[in-house]
């Protein structure tokens, strides 16, 4: 039979292959030109060169897509990438606050300048506490957290500050040895009753008011040990203990003992007397630390 051919057909002789043969037909030689490698993932695999064909503009290598600039990544926005922040925010406040030693939590309006007499009580209380061997905790914002960090500088106490990022930023006050930022509330608050020994309420707002509840509602439920929660400034907070007594009690939502989760005082001697007593008894921070220092020995 004659080689028919179309008068377009520019094939030669010995061009005839099977479909799936892959050699080159510019390829003189009987070897198959090997395809080109191609990426995988998981049980996809696309040659390099298709990579741009499907996704025009995108990176195709893990170097590069970690190293391209965006104007704000997707993944910012997610839960996931949230729950990172969070956790690390607990690492770095254990890290910074875990070898303070005995440590008293104050709080108090951010709203009083120096001079006033919440800010000037501040002061007071906290020279007392560093004088007495403690170490300050505010959330290091102005008012009486400024006060409190005034006094235990000036008595020569550690001085630290854990603050919080507000739409209406709240700025640093200048009295602080040891300081960090924190994003979310819960995070902040858990710093505030990990270290502490005890608590000063000093008059405020809002914030002071969830902090006191916060504290009293750990105590009552047996989540943290009872330690002393005092309460600066009878004339402020008489009102609010006397409906809790008059209003909370009578209709069985708070039991009458739970009022002796607190103490009211004026006198910052006697706050600071309170806070080192359970320090000093059985079971209070220098027990439990001596414990702690024999466990250590003894291993």
């Amino acid at each position: 039979m004659s080689d028919q051919r179309h008068p377009g057909d520019q094939r030669h002789p010995g061009d005839e292959r099977h479909p799936d043969d892959k050699r080159d037909p510019r390829n003189t030689s009987d070897q198959p030109v090997p395809s080109p490698p191609k990426r995988t993932s998981g049980r996809v695999a696309v040659r390099p060169d298709a990579e741009r064909l499907l996704h025009p503009g995108r990176a195709t290598t893990s170097d590069e897509r970690l190293l391209q600039k965006q104007a704000r990544p997707a993944f910012l926005d997610t839960d996931t990438w949230r729950a990172l922040r969070i956790l690390s925010e607990f690492v770095d406040g254990f890290e910074a606050l875990a070898e303070i030693g005995p440590a008293v939590t104050v709080f108090g309006s951010a709203r009083s300048i120096p001079g006033e007499p919440t800010y000037e009580l501040a002061r007071t209380v906290g020279r007392l506490l560093a004088e007495a061997g403690f170490a300050v905790i505010t959330g290091g914002g102005p008012g009486a957290m400024e006060g409190a960090n005034r006094g235990c500088q000036e008595g020569g106490g550690l001085s630290i500050g854990c603050n919080i990022e507000l739409p209406h930023e709240q700025m640093l006050n200048p009295y602080l040895d040891l300081s960090i930022d924190f994003r979310y509330f819960f995070a902040r608050k858990t710093m505030f009753v990990k270290y502490a020994d005890a608590f000063v309420i000093l008059p405020g707002g809002l914030g002071t008011l969830d902090e006191l509840f916060e504290a009293l509602t750990l105590i009552q439920t047996g989540k943290i040990r009872h330690f002393p929660v005092v309460l600066m400034g009878t004339e402020y907070w008489r009102g609010l203990v006397d409906w809790m007594r008059t209003t909370q009690v009578p209709a069985g939502t708070i039991a009458a003992a739970d009022l002796e989760l607190f103490r009211l005082t004026d006198d910052p001697a006697e706050a600071v007397a309170v806070i080192r007593a359970f320090s000093d008894a059985p079971g209070g921070e220098a027990d439990r630390r001596s414990a702690a220092e024999e466990a250590e020995l003894g291993r």
